[in-house]
């Protein structure tokens, strides 16, 4: 390893230290949170704000200025005395990975110190399957990049992998996807790229993208829906995302909503994705295209379903038809959720949602019907500010900011 990493990992790891050493770094990190909150600074109102003495902030500004985090931004206009310099963070004194694995493609994108995503590579051809040969397949993709960007890797500090299913990104451990070995998948794939690796749960990368990047100002309760193949929920209560005690919060989609026989993917009947989901959208499509019910889509072909999302978006009315029983059900489900929690906004994201209207008026007319007028009048339904990118945004940021904590 470099003495260049060496310095930043000094500054992020999580080793133990004691003493001054203890107190400092303590000290430093408080400085950069507060950078990274409030942007460019003077001396003087960074002691103000931290509590600390304006002599020793300014010696640790200056130790953070030869780690190469902090730079002097220059002079500012002074009505007495000497003019203060503003400091703030070095964009590009490190980087994060983000990896958004979907069931067709990956997004793979790079964040910089200061939060800027500085080059992203969206749908890059793929299938997922959990298989040794794909979990490879996937690290090579990651490597490709990091090689694609030109920047030497001892500057990236970590990676955030999203994937579907139970993820506990505590531990590391994937419970759906890549668990071949005892060791957690985090650590695997660490092993294998160099770089501190957290694994999320897709649904809740997108929420958390969203929630920092996206459409959320000053909302402090907000609800994040995932709609693609399955059904995920994001969940931010009181300005934090809410992760519960393993990280398996937001799975709405295996609530048993319907009293079916359609046997749900996690092997249980009944659950909210066997009847409003990607997935559902696809088999109800099928069983019409074979009850003879005209349709543009080629059924002739393996289906897909951005194939009758693209069809929906010219006006395919088989296609239209069914995103709306789809976006009712799904209504009906986000109305309990209105009610049980009183939420300020509801976000629509997701494959699902990128067909707009089709999608979110019959959804907001069931939110009428279902929920309790004077508690959904509180809330907004809204889609997605940030779309396709929402996962791959959230991964970076979920990779930078763990490593903060």
């Amino acid at each position: 390893m470099s003495k260049e990493k060496e310095k930043l990992f000094e500054f992020f790891s999580k080793q133990p230290v004691t003493g001054v050493a203890y107190k400092n770094k303590a000290r430093k990190r408080k400085i950069i949170n507060y950078l990274d909150k409030n942007g460019e600074t003077i001396i003087a109102e960074l002691s103000q704000a931290i509590n600390i003495s304006a002599p020793t902030v300014a010696a640790l500004i200056n130790e953070l200025t030869q780690e190469g985090l902090i730079k002097d931004y220059g002079k500012i206009d002074s009505t007495g005395g000497r003019p203060a310099s503003m400091y703030g963070l070095v964009a590009d004194s490190c980087y994060f990975i983000g990896v958004d694995v979907r069931s067709y493609y990956i997004n793979i994108g790079l964040l910089d110190f200061k939060k800027n995503m500085v080059k992203v590579n969206m749908k890059i051809p793929f299938q997922l399957e959990n298989t040794v040969a794909c979990f490879n397949a996937i690290i090579t993709q990651i490597k490709n990049f990091i090689e694609e960007t030109g920047i030497s890797k001892n500057r990236i500090l970590s990676l955030c992998i999203n994937l579907g299913g139970r993820i506990n990104s505590r531990s590391g451990i994937s419970y759906s996807y890549f668990n071949f070995n005892e060791d957690p998948l985090s650590s695997i794939i660490e092993k294998e790229t160099g770089l501190i690796t957290f694994i999320e749960n897709d649904s809740r990368a997108m929420a958390y993208g969203e929630f920092h990047k996206g459409i959320v100002k000053n909302e402090k309760n907000v609800l994040f829906l995932n709609l693609d193949y399955g059904i995920g929920l994001g969940i931010l209560i009181d300005g934090k995302v809410y992760y519960g005690k393993s990280g398996f919060s937001g799975e709405i989609g295996h609530i048993p909503f319907f009293d079916n026989e359609i046997l749900c993917h996690c092997g249980k009947k009944g659950c909210l994705e066997t009847e409003a989901s990607g997935r559902a959208l696809l088999r109800l499509f099928l069983e019409k295209a074979k009850q003879g019910v005209k349709s543009g889509v080629n059924t002739k072909k393996d289906i897909r379903l951005n194939d009758i999302i693209e069809a929906a978006k010219k006006e395919d009315m088989l296609s239209i038809d069914l995103l709306a029983e789809i976006g009712e059900k799904i209504g009906r489900a986000i109305a309990i959720l209105i009610n049980i929690l009183n939420a300020e906004m509801v976000i629509l994201g997701g494959t699902l949602a990128s067909t707009g209207d089709y999608i979110y008026l019959p959804a907001k007319s069931a939110i009428n019907k279902y929920s309790l007028n004077l508690v959904n009048n509180d809330t907004q339904l809204v889609m997605s500010e940030l779309g396709e990118r929402a996962g791959v945004v959230g991964s970076c940021l979920i990779a930078r900011n763990k490593l903060f904590e």
